[in-house]
């Protein structure tokens, strides 16, 4: 059976491709956009009020199969989710030659960082950079952002726990990406995303990277319970955006796995290493 998070399927409406495997009244082929909001909450429903399934990221690739109402049904090419996005997040598809590689940037009018910035970017968020401008980079419509907050599409972090890292102490968020607001499965993702791992976007489906580890834990390791994901910092410490803290935080792995259970979580149910 088909992930409906990830199947763009339904009763009135279907993706071209699906023809003869999704039952619908119509098929479309869709059309290529791509992100125009810094970020923009991809929803369970086409109503302002329903539950986050995730957030696109400013530059990211999406197919938009169907537009009423001032919401757009669309597929996420990062990692293929589905869902309703407010249709003036979308813009013209582009060819990103760039990711903020910081944890968040700003764009400005011009050549200084005294200027009103226009908007903030956040981490993994991509940009079409047009030509350089001493420690800014320029894109199409004129804006600057700071050089050495960028890292060109092609390039790949070394550590993602250090990039995980970089969103200590930011608020946890269900359904979040970005250090405004992030959730364990986001930060899991957004850190691998970065280091160039094609990840998943939930946490059942990120437990089928990688292999079951059978020796001592070590840096880079995920640890799952049922709905939640961390990634170990070392052998004993669990790096983690949770609902307990609400925030992303490191504790040692002991402490958050008997707290979990305590509340009724569960035990760990799986262990994985890439």
């Amino acid at each position: 059976m088909s992930d409906p998070r990830l199947t763009p399927a339904r009763p009135d409406l279907a993706a071209a491709h699906l023809r003869g495997s999704a039952p619908a009244e119509r098929f479309v082929e869709g059309r290529a956009a791509a992100i125009i909001a810094p970020s923009a909450a991809l929803l369970r429903r086409p109503d302002p009020a329903a539950p986050w399934e995730t957030q696109a990221l400013y530059g990211e690739a999406a197919t938009v199969y169907d537009e009423r109402d001032g919401f757009a049904w669309v597929q996420l090419a990062r990692d293929d989710y589905v869902g309703y996005l407010k249709v003036d997040a979308l813009g013209e598809a582009t060819a990103p030659t760039h990711r903020v590689a910081a944890l968040r940037t700003h764009a400005y009018p011009g050549s200084s960082i005294k200027l009103p910035h226009r908007f903030a970017l956040p981490l993994g968020a991509r940009v079409v950079i047009a030509a350089e401008d001493g420690d800014f980079r320029v894109d199409p419509k004129g804006r600057r952002f700071w050089a050495r907050h960028l890292a060109t599409v092609e390039s790949v972090e070394a550590d993602f726990v250090a990039v995980a890292e970089k969103f200590l102490h930011a608020p946890y968020l269900w359904g979040g990406r970005t250090s405004q607001g992030i959730d364990c499965s986001g930060l899991t993702q957004a850190a691998l995303t970065a280091a160039g791992v094609a990840a998943p976007r939930d946490s059942d489906m990120l437990e089928k990277l990688g292999a079951p580890v059978e020796a001592q834990l070590r840096r880079g390791d995920l640890v799952f319970w049922k709905g939640h994901v961390g990634v170990m910092r070392d052998a004993e410490t669990l790096l983690h955006a949770n609902g307990y803290h609400m925030a992303v935080v490191c504790e040692p792995l002991d402490e958050a796995r008997a707290r979990i259970a305590a509340s009724g979580g569960g035990e760990i149910f799986s262990i994985r290493r890439l």
